[in-house]
């Protein structure tokens, strides 16, 4: 909601001449700077003290990174077994002549890794 003019604090600093802003230091617009203005000058005590480190360079420049080169989605082997559909699954279990193919790139994973157990069923998986 929105505070209606005669509940402000102004219309009680009506005819006090500095607003409750006192008369020394005054009101002025930006007596330090806008934002991180003075960080290696007057301010310099503030960021070394709250922010270390924030000055100065790190690590090595790549001037071109192509994150696609070194994606690669993993998966493993525990959830093989839930790419499939839950028919599929029933039906593999039963019959142990047929074998499940698993393709992981459609499901959009590229690597298999080698976490958790699968059933005791063998399956051919792609990759």
């Amino acid at each position: 909601k929105n505070m209606t003019a005669r509940t402000r604090k102004v219309r009680k600093l009506r005819g006090h001449v500095s607003h409750g802003h006192g008369r020394i230091g005054k009101h002025r617009k930006h007596p330090a700077g806008r934002g991180k203005a003075g960080g290696q000058h007057h301010q310099r005590t503030n960021i070394f003290k709250y922010h270390p480190g924030h000055f100065g360079k790190l690590g090595k420049k790549n001037f071109r990174v192509h994150r696609n080169r070194d994606w690669c989605e993993g998966v493993n082997l525990d959830k093989l077994w839930s790419l499939l559909s839950e028919n599929a699954r029933a039906a593999f279990l039963k019959d142990r002549k047929t074998v499940p193919v698993v393709d992981v790139t459609k499901s959009g994973f590229q690597k298999v890794l080698g976490r958790g157990r699968l059933p005791n069923v063998p399956m051919v998986v792609k990759a």
